[in-house]
């Protein structure tokens, strides 16, 4: 079991439980997935980008994305239906654990003039959702292996009811919010 997860168990469950008066143990809100998605729209033009990009997906979270399709056809951006458009991965369970771990540990306090995330990137439901300007803030991702700066967004994926019990489970994780 991977440290993160038994924080969550030992220390994280009950606060919760205490704050919010929970009667069972399946009411306290849990992390249930956190997805990565890299959408590059000049993939379109090259197609390289787009393998580079799933190479570094693939470092960060340790498996292997999925390559994204266009849904339609938009005449203005010379884009058809089907052309591969960017690349996600959904990570779960151990894998999860360990890669918030290294996100809120390793990865967002190597940001450049770093003073904590919004917390207003809720979307009603609990579920928190996060955008990354550069993947080099990822330690994996080797400097001079790199031939585009991508940015990357990251949706963390909660089994809170509301925004507040969502913000106090990554607050208790270890999330820097904002004041």
């Amino acid at each position: 079991m991977s440290q993160l997860k038994q924080f969550y168990q030992e220390e994280v469950a009950p606060k919760l439980t205490e704050t919010f008066g929970y009667k069972n143990v399946m009411q306290v809100p849990a992390l249930k997935k956190i997805v990565l998605n890299m959408g590059l729209g000049e993939a379109i033009q090259n197609i390289k980008l787009l393998d580079s990009a799933v190479e570094e997906l693939k470092v960060i979270s340790g498996q292997k994305p999925v390559i994204t399709r266009a849904k339609r056809s938009i005449a203005a951006f010379k884009l058809r239906e089907g052309m591969p458009i960017g690349c996600m991965v959904t990570v779960r369970r151990e894998k999860m654990y360990d890669f918030f771990s290294k996100l809120v540990n390793i990865a967002l306090p190597r940001v450049r003039d770093f003073r904590g995330i919004s917390g207003k990137a809720f979307d009603g439901r609990g579920n928190y959702s996060l955008g990354i300007k550069e993947q080099l803030i990822f330690p994996e991702i080797d400097y001079d292996k790199i031939d585009k700066i991508k940015g990357l967004n990251i949706t963390i994926v909660t089994s809170a009811k509301t925004d507040e019990e969502g913000k106090l489970l990554l607050k208790l994780m270890g999330m820097p919010f904002r004041n």
